[in-house]
C-alpha cells in the first residue's frame, strides 16, 4: 500500500502533473492487476484503469475523498469494472433478442411465402374450373383491371352479360377457395 501526505493528495486532486503521474505509476499496475480479475480482459482492463485517471484528472476539485486515495481508487476501478460487465450483459441480451426476432421474422416469412404459394395455387385451380366465358370476364376485370363497360365492348356482349358472369365467377370462387379464406386474411394483414 502506497501512503502520501494530505499535501500530496490535495496536489494529485487538483491535477498537479508530478503528483498525478506518480499516483498513476504507483497504482496502474495494482489496480489493473485487481479490474483483471472482475472482467477477465486484460484490454479492458487497462482501459478501465486509464479511464478511472481520466476521469479524476477532469473532475478536479469535485472529488470528496471520504477515505484514503487508495480505497477510493480500488473502488472506483471495481464500480467502472461493474457498469463494463452490466453494460455487456445488455449488450448480449439486446443481441440475443436480436438473432431471436430474426429468427421469428425469417419463420414467419417463410411461413407467408407457403401460405401465399398455397393459396396462389387454389385460385389458379378455381380459375380453372370456371366456364370459359365466366374466366375470361373475371380475368378482364379482376387482373387487367377493366370496368365492366369494357369488357362488354372488347367480348362484344352486353353489360347486363357482364355482371352475370362475374356474378356467377365470384360465386364459384368463393365456395371454392372457403377453406383458403383464412390465407386470404393472413396475406392482406401481412401486405400492408
Amino acid at each position: 500500500m502506497v501512503f502520501y501526505n494530505e499535501h500530496f493528495i490535495e496536489l494529485f486532486l487538483k491535477r498537479d502533473e508530478k503528483a498525478f503521474e506518480k499516483v498513476f505509476k504507483d497504482y496502474f499496475k495494482k489496480l489493473h492487476s485487481y479490474a483483471i480479475t472482475i472482467v477477465n480482459d486484460e484490454n479492458v482492463a487497462e482501459e478501465i484503469v486509464q479511464n478511472i485517471f481520466f476521469k479524476i484528472w477532469e473532475r478536479t476539485g469535485k472529488i470528496n475523498l471520504q477515505s484514503s486515495l487508495t480505497a477510493y481508487l480500488y473502488r472506483s476501478v471495481y464500480n467502472e469494472s461493474c457498469n463494463y460487465l452490466k453494460h455487456q450483459k445488455v449488450k448480449k441480451d439486446f443481441l440475443n433478442y436480436s438473432k431471436n426476432s430474426i429468427k421469428i421474422i425469417s419463420t414467419e416469412n417463410a411461413s407467408i411465402k407457403i401460405a401465399v404459394s398455397e393459396l396462389e395455387k387454389q385460385i389458379k385451380l378455381a380459375l380453372n374450373n370456371l366456364p370459359e366465358q365466366c374466366r375470361t370476364v373475371f380475368q378482364l376485370s379482376r387482373f387487367e383491371e377493366l370496368k365492366y363497360q369494357e369488357i362488354a365492348e372488347k367480348l362484344g356482349i352486353s353489360i347486363k352479360t357482364v355482371e352475370a358472369h362475374m356474378g356467377k365467377a365470384l360465386r364459384i370462387m368463393r365456395i371454392k377457395l372457403i377453406d383458403y379464406l383464412p390465407l386470404v386474411f393472413l396475406f392482406l394483414n401481412f401486405v400492408k
